[in-house]
């Protein structure tokens, strides 16, 4: 008989939780996203959070979501699923999974059905009825992308670093 503990997280707790950790890096003063994603045999391969791109100074570069369009975040910020993608650098993503704290829009939909991943799963869809994001499922759907909302456990992690 095994000795070991049994009140270890999850696969799915540890990956949401890494993408959730993710978001916190993010200097967005209005939605913070991460994402996490991870192979087949559940090795993480990249993570990503919303900003910048590098170069751009988050000082220097607007975070205002309102007003002029040149003045406002939308045309600059990478978002957290694309990061995970570009920052990868370890050749094909075909057949991963992809953790991300919100459901991904059109764009990165794209991102995601071009890189190979196969499975999404994200925790909050509060966009969900917004063209974009009707348009990511449609192209999800189509693209034989699996996706499925996070079963939130209300387990509490505490970190102290």
């Amino acid at each position: 008989m095994s000795d070991k503990r049994t009140d270890y997280i999850s696969w799915d707790e540890y990956f949401m939780g890494i993408a959730k950790l993710a978001a916190q890096r993010s200097k967005d003063p209005n939605t913070q996203v991460g994402a996490c994603i991870v192979s087949q045999d559940n090795k993480i391969l990249s993570m990503g959070y919303n900003g910048f791109p590098i170069g751009c100074s988050d000082d220097e570069f607007p975070w205002r979501r309102e007003g002029d369009p040149l003045n406002n975040k939308y045309f600059y910020t990478t978002h957290s699923e694309l990061n995970a993608i570009l920052n990868y650098r370890g050749g094909s993503l075909e057949g991963a999974k992809l953790y991300v704290t919100l459901f991904p829009c059109n764009e990165c939909a794209k991102a995601i059905i071009q890189s190979g991943i196969r499975t999404l799963i994200y925790d909050c869809d509060k966009y969900g009825e917004m063209p974009s994001f009707i348009a990511a499922k449609r192209m999800f759907d189509a693209a034989g992308v699996k996706y499925h909302e996070y079963k939130r456990t209300g387990r509490k992690v505490e970190l102290s670093l």
